[in-house]
This record gives structure tokens, C-alpha cells and sequence, in this order.
């Protein structure tokens, strides 16, 4: 195929005002209208823009050239050789470049600047003109464009006039939430004023088409998905990439909705989908911008974040968010069946907050501290919530009182049967930190966040990448003759196994195991431990571990495997003391170990081989999140760059053997 360049145009641009963006529900496009009788109103060029014909893009470009002040001319363009059919061309701004000196125009003024904005594109396999690359800057100043007379240039003017059809601008619409001109409007709103309507600020449309149109070229498997009011304009969008895709096959169990931006009225109202991978790290699983806190609002988010959803599509067990009557509507709507939790270390947050101005504030402090952390039945939680209400005369207290109504969604003596993988923060001083907690603030504009938010992300997968990397090639250092720590050093990723390293350690800290029950194979002990409280006081505290040796079952009321994902000091020390001298294998959490994703994709692999269309959609699933793993490690350095291009070729070499043994067993 030859490039062939078309005669350069330099044509002003003659078009009228362009009006609003008119929104076609069916076809899903956003039509611009370029008769005069409009208001002049423009949506800027950017990547992933399609156009139905090359008319379309140039009328589109002059409209929007001729309202922000320029001229336009074609710079490039390319046909096909045998056809002499267009498929791509670069318009630019009249200053582009710099002309040639002749000896007929030396005496006349230089009008070119090397002017940088262009629009470049391409006919697409859609048959549609896609824009590939668009430079808004110009380095010279802006103004009205003067209507020019006939001359040789002006038959390739494509005018814009009333009787003009609208250009259809695809993939606009699900930016645009409303058209431009009422956009404008919106800007002197508060979301509170308009809680049907993102409240988006100038800038903020272009720079998240920028971003979705990126991610859709350079991210094979991200989707966004859009929510609009009854008068087509945003209300509420949802986006997701291919490794938090993935990550939800893997990492789903427990989530953490992260609501505070919403809440707390932040420039960016966004609400994260927050997980826990093997490593014991915060992982993203999914975004979205809210226009306001409604049951409505929510259950559109729950329900994209569902469908987009890779492979397993299964609810969440436990869903973490913040103490919230319109979330606690939602989820019971949409996830019936999951086990809803009110954060603890959210609320122990908010105690200075509600409770700062009382008067014996240190004193109720520390109270609720000792009920909610060192009470290991209801009974004395309860007792020890009583006590302080009575001592400190806070009856009256809204809060409290509301919250001791929730106290079965959040305080962790009746949390015990919820398995939370580390989201529960049922220890004094843990806390569940905001994802994007160094990247966000309140008044950090969305365009701004948009920028930190792909260098977070990639801080993240380099932290995962590199502990995968860790956990298989290096060799972690044991502190005991325990067999438990040997065992589990095989096994588990690093940052778990120093987690659990730390219970086998604090066995020593325990003492005095006895058996105070015995009902059949089931057996109760009594185990020991001195503890260090708050200003260093040292207590010695009782905790009850039910054994059962028939079964392999030990269960602490400590519960630290439904909360942490592996077995406690006390129930390590009933094992050791009935002479176990391996965990049982219930107990080993295969979501820990180094290889879980590699084993997850096998699990799910596994199965006959039916040919319909879900299954295939399921095969597909499975491969790209197994080349997706060879993808990210492959990142790490060179070396590893180059085991994983050449592991690619091989097996693509090895597919195309199988394909070539079919043809020939056909042709036999």
C-alpha cells in the first residue's frame, strides 16, 4: 500500500457556530450540530473519537477551529494505491510548519509559528475515522478567524450550514453527561443542588474521555461503564482494568468499599473497591464516581461492579464499609447474602470527633478502648459498655446509643464467625487506610487525580511483582525450632509468613495450657498469655480453645483465623501441646500461598471441553489471566523480560503445531 501525499490546503475556515451535542440514545452517539442558530459550544479532539466519513472529521475540526480561533489546513494525507480510497490524514493548524522562501513572496510577512496542534487519524476497521493523535496547543495567540474571499482553496471548504446533517461523533456520549452548554451551567453547582448530575468541573469531561480512551487502546480487557439521568447526562460511571479484572477472581472474598470521598464531600467523589491479594497488601478491584450518596446511586455501582466482574461472578463473603444506613440498603439489595461489616477502625476514628467536647473525654476514651478490644465474650463487652454509660452519665449520647444498636456489625466479640483476611483491624492501633490515601485529597480536581491515579496503580503492581519475586527466590529466616514455622515457610507468600512468624514467637509469651473440658473428642483448654495493655501495664489473660482431634478442628475465641486467614498463638499452643506437629491443612489458606493465582486459574481451568460459547468465554478468561501473570512479572527487570517474550513465542509456536497436526489428520 503507497502513502501518497495530497496537495496541502490552506483553507480558513468559513463554518459557523457549533452548537450543542445532541444525544442519540439508540445508535449510543453524540451528534454535533454546526447549523448557525446554535450557541458556539465545542467538545475538544481527543483519542478515540470516530467520525462516518472524512467529511464528517474535517467539518468537525473547522467547527471547532473556528471557534476557538484558528485556521485549518490539511497537512498530510494518504490513499490507497489501487483504489485511490482515503484512509488517513493529519489536519493542523494554519501556523503550522514554516513556508518556503521564494522570490515572489520574500517582501510578505511570515504568518507561520510551528504551530504544534494537529488532529491525526485513521479509516478504522469499523469504517469509521478514528482520531489517533490530537495536540490542542498552539505557541501563538488565538482570535477571531477572518472570513476569506473565493479563490483556488475555497472549493475544498466543507460548510457548515443550517441545512447541514449533524456529525455523529461516537464514543461522546458516554463522556459528556450532559451537553456543553448546560455543562457551562453546572459549574457554579454543588452536587447537593444537583444530585441527579456528576458535578465535574472544566477540564474534568476531557480529561476522563482522554483516560478511558487510552486505557481502551492500550488495555485490552478495561471497561467502563456509564449511568445517565432521564435528561442524558452523567450521573454515575464505573471503570475497571484488566488486573483488578482479574485480581476480583482471585481476591473478591473481601472487599472494603471505600466511601469517604463521597461522604466527606471531596472534589472527586469516588468510591473504591478495595481487596486484599496474597501478600497481605491493599489491592484495587475496581473505581467509581458517584454524583450523590442514594440506595439508587449504590445499587448501580454494585451491580456494574458485578457484571465486569472476570470469571467468577460470585457475590463477595464479606463486605467492609463505613457505619451508613443508605450503604447498609444497597448491599442488602444487591448482596443478599454477603456478610455486611461496619469498619471498626473507622469508627474508632470518629471517636475524638463525636465524643472530643465531653467532659471526662480521656476517661470514656479509654473505656471504650478496653470493652471493644480486650472483651473476648458478648456478655462482657456489654457489661463493660454499661459500666461506662453509667460511670460517666452519657445515657443521652446519640452516638453512642446508635452505635451500641450496630454493636453486631462492628465490635469484634460478635464478628467471630465472619472471616475478614485481614479487613477486620480487630487489633488497638490497625487501621484500614484509603487506597489512594497519598494521592487524593479534598480538594485534589479530578484531572489531577487522574494523572496520580495510574502512577498508584503502577506503584502497586510493582509492589506485587516484586514481592511474587521475593517469596519464590528468597529464603526466609526462621526463629524457632517450631515445626509450624517450617511448614508454613514453604508455603506461604512472605509477608504472610512473617505475620504468622510472629504467632509462633508469641507462643513463648503463653503458658500454663490446660484441659478444663472434655465432651467426647471434643476438648476445651485453658491457655495463658501475658499481655502488655495500654501504658505498658501487663495483665495476664485467659483464653478458651476448643479442640477437636477426631476432626483436626481448633478454634480459639481470640479468633484470629476468621480475622487474619491463619491460626493464633493459643490455638498453635493446644496443637503442640496434644503432640500435632503439622497444621491442619483447612487451616492453610491456599489464598496465602506463593503460587495461589497460578492454582486458581488450574482450579477454574479444570472441566470437560464442550465448544459452545460460554465455554469458550471461559477459556478465555483463564488464558488471559495466566498470560496476564507472565505479563506482570515479565515487567520486573530485562532478564525477565526476555524469558517471558521467548515463553510467548514457544507457546504460540506450540498452538500453531496443534493446528497444523488437525489440517493434516484431515487431509489423511
Amino acid at each position: 500500500m503507497e502513502e501518497t501525499p495530497d496537495t496541502e490546503q490552506t483553507t480558513d475556515v468559513l463554518s459557523s457556530s457549533v452548537g450543542p451535542a445532541q444525544t442519540d440514545g439508540q445508535n449510543g452517539v453524540l451528534e454535533v450540530d454546526t447549523s448557525e442558530t446554535r450557541k458556539k459550544e465545542f467538545v475538544a479532539p481527543a483519542v478515540g473519537m470516530e467520525f462516518e466519513s472524512y467529511e464528517d472529521a474535517y467539518n468537525y475540526y473547522n467547527c471547532y477551529a473556528t471557534e476557538s480561533g484558528f485556521s485549518v489546513r490539511v497537512k498530510n494525507s494518504w490513499f490507497k494505491r489501487n483504489s485511490r480510497e482515503k484512509y488517513g490524514a493529519v489536519l493542523c493548524c494554519s501556523s503550522q510548519g514554516f513556508k518556503r522562501v521564494k522570490e515572489v513572496n520574500r517582501l510578505r510577512k511570515e504568518t507561520r509559528t510551528g504551530c504544534p496542534a494537529m488532529m491525526r487519524m485513521r479509516l478504522a476497521d469499523s469504517k469509521r475515522w478514528r482520531v489517533l493523535e490530537a495536540t490542542l496547543e498552539h505557541n501563538h495567540t488565538l482570535g477571531a478567524v477572518k472570513k476569506v474571499g473565493s479563490g483556488p482553496h475555497r472549493k475544498m471548504l466543507f460548510k457548515s450550514e443550517p441545512e447541514t446533517p449533524p456529525v455523529k461523533l461516537y464514543r461522546a456520549l458516554v463522556i459528556d453527561g450532559g451537553t456543553p452548554s448546560d455543562f457551562n451551567q453546572t459549574l457554579a453547582k454543588s452536587s447537593s443542588e444537583n444530585p441527579s448530575q456528576l458535578n465535574l468541573k472544566r477540564g474534568d469531561t476531557q480529561a476522563m474521555y482522554n483516560y478511558f480512551c487510552r486505557m481502551q487502546l492500550t488495555n485490552p480487557n478495561f471497561v467502563y461503564l456509564m449511568d445517565l439521568n432521564e435528561e442524558g447526562r452523567l450521573r454515575n460511571v464505573y471503570w475497571v482494568d484488566a488486573r483488578a479484572r482479574a485480581a476480583n477472581a482471585y481476591f473478591g472474598d473481601v472487599i472494603f468499599l471505600d466511601t469517604a470521598c463521597v461522604s466527606n464531600k471531596y472534589e472527586v467523589p469516588l468510591v473504591s473497591f478495595v481487596g486484599v491479594n496474597h501478600h497481605g497488601h491493599l489491592i484495587l478491584l475496581g473505581c467509581g464516581l458517584l454524583a450523590c450518596e442514594s440506595i439508587q446511586s449504590y445499587v448501580w455501582l454494585f451491580e456494574a461492579w458485578l457484571s465486569c466482574k472476570s470469571g467468577n461472578r460470585n457475590p463477595p463473603q464479606t463486605i467492609v464499609t463505613d457505619r451508613c444506613k443508605i450503604l447498609q440498603a444497597a448491599i442488602s439489595d444487591v448482596f443478599p447474602k454477603s456478610n455486611h461489616r461496619f469498619s471498626l477502625s473507622h469508627i474508632m476514628k470518629k471517636v475524638p470527633e463525636k465524643l472530643g467536647g465531653l467532659r471526662n473525654y480521656d476517661g470514656i476514651r479509654k473505656a471504650i478502648v478496653k470493652g471493644v478490644y480486650e472483651a473476648v465474650k458478648p456478655f462482657d463487652f456489654e457489661a463493660a459498655w454499661a459500666f461506662m454509660i453509667q460511670r460517666f452519665g452519657i445515657a443521652d449520647n446519640e452516638w453512642l446509643r446508635s452505635l451500641y444498636e450496630d454493636r453486631a456489625k462492628w465490635a469484634p466479640v460478635y464478628l467471630k464467625d465472619t472471616f475478614f483476611f485481614g479487613m477486620a483491624a480487630a487489633r488497638p492501633g490497625e487501621t484500614l487506610n484509603p487506597f489512594f490515601e497519598k494521592y487524593l485529597h479534598k480538594q485534589t480536581p479530578l484531572k489531577e487525580f487522574l494523572e496520580k491515579y495510574e502512577l498508584a496503580l503502577q506503584k502497586k503492581h510493582n509492589e506485587e511483582a516484586n514481592s511474587d519475586t521475593e517469596s519464590r527466590s528468597l529464603s526466609v529466616d526462621l526463629k524457632t525450632r517450631c515445626s509450624f514455622e517450617v511448614q508454613l515457610s514453604k508455603v506461604y507468600t512472605r509477608g504472610i509468613f512473617k505475620r504468622f512468624q510472629l504467632e509462633v514467637e508469641e507462643m513463648y509469651s503463653c503458658f500454663g495450657t490446660m484441659q478444663v473440658h472434655v465432651d467426647g473428642a471434643i476438648a476445651i483448654f485453658l491457655v495463658k498469655e501475658r499481655v502488655i495493655c495500654e501504658g505498658n501495664r501487663r495483665e495476664i489473660r485467659d483464653f478458651e480453645v476448643l479442640y477437636n482431634r477426631g476432626a483436626g478442628e481448633v478454634r480459639c475465641i481470640c479468633s484470629c483465623f476468621s480475622f487474619y486467614g491463619y491460626l493464633c498463638r493459643h490455638a498453635l499452643c493446644v496443637l503442640n501441646f496434644n503432640g500435632v506437629e503439622e497444621i491442619p491443612s483447612k487451616y492453610i489458606l491456599s489464598r496465602w500461598t506463593k503460587d495461589y493465582k497460578r492454582l486458581c486459574v488450574e482450579e477454574n481451568g479444570s472441566g470437560g471441553g464442550g465448544g459452545d460459547c460460554t465455554e469458550r468465554g471461559r477459556w478465555f478468561e483463564q488464558l488471559y489471566r495466566s498470560a496476564l501473570q507472565v505479563v506482570e512479572e515479565g515487567m520486573v527487570s530485562l532478564d525477565h523480560y526476555k524469558v517471558a517474550l521467548q515463553v510467548f513465542n514457544e507457546s504460540l509456536d506450540r498452538v500453531h503445531n496443534i493446528e497444523q497436526k488437525n489440517v493434516s489428520s484431515h487431509l489423511l
